[in-house]
């Protein structure tokens, strides 16, 4: 699993609110490795939230941003990242993250999503709606979309569901070492 005596990058890839950025903190210190959030990582170097980018640049502008980032991370080694939801949309981060590490797609079902994103107050200040119909129809309509995506880079996924972060954390580490 390593190159050298250096471990690889391990990227949590998903849709939004399948639980990437508390579990990538909880695998990061279980393993002794850094944790990064793509998207705090991305507001930090923009010097604006994701919603202002959006406002001021529109999505294409963030998918830049975000593109930027998600290469400089992958060119590190020894992170734990949580990529954005919408990363994998881009061919050229896919390309980016494989080979990399290890890339592990979260996954619940929209239901489950939307209520995680309906009970998480910064959810909504943070993250724009990316179509016009928002809400459950969204969710299923991006998930249609997105999951042959996360489906090409995963090498493997585990369903957060019915799982804790810390549950989640520990079958992540339990797959690594098998």
């Amino acid at each position: 699993m390593s190159r050298g005596n250096r471990m690889p990058n391990i990227f949590l890839t998903g849709y939004r609110a399948t639980g990437k950025t508390s579990v990538a903190q909880l695998v990061a210190d279980q393993l002794g490795l850094e944790a990064i959030d793509a998207d705090v990582f991305l507001e930090s170097e923009a010097r604006m939230t994701i919603a202002e980018i959006f406002e001021a640049e529109g999505e294409q502008g963030f998918r830049e941003r975000e593109s930027s980032v998600v290469h400089q991370l992958a060119q590190r080694d020894e992170l734990v990242v949580a990529l954005g939801g919408g990363a994998i949309v881009r061919e050229e981060n896919r390309r980016a993250i494989q080979g990399r590490g290890v890339t592990v797609w979260l996954t619940a079902s929209p239901e489950i999503i939307f209520d995680r994103m309906s009970t998480d107050p910064l959810t909504g200040q943070r993250r724009p709606n990316l179509t016009a119909t928002g809400g459950l129809q969204e969710i299923q309509q991006l998930l249609e979309q997105r999951n042959p995506l996360y489906q090409e880079v995963a090498d493997f996924s585990v369903d957060t569901e019915q799982m804790t972060p810390a549950e989640v954390a520990g079958e992540i580490i339990a797959k690594l070492r098998d």
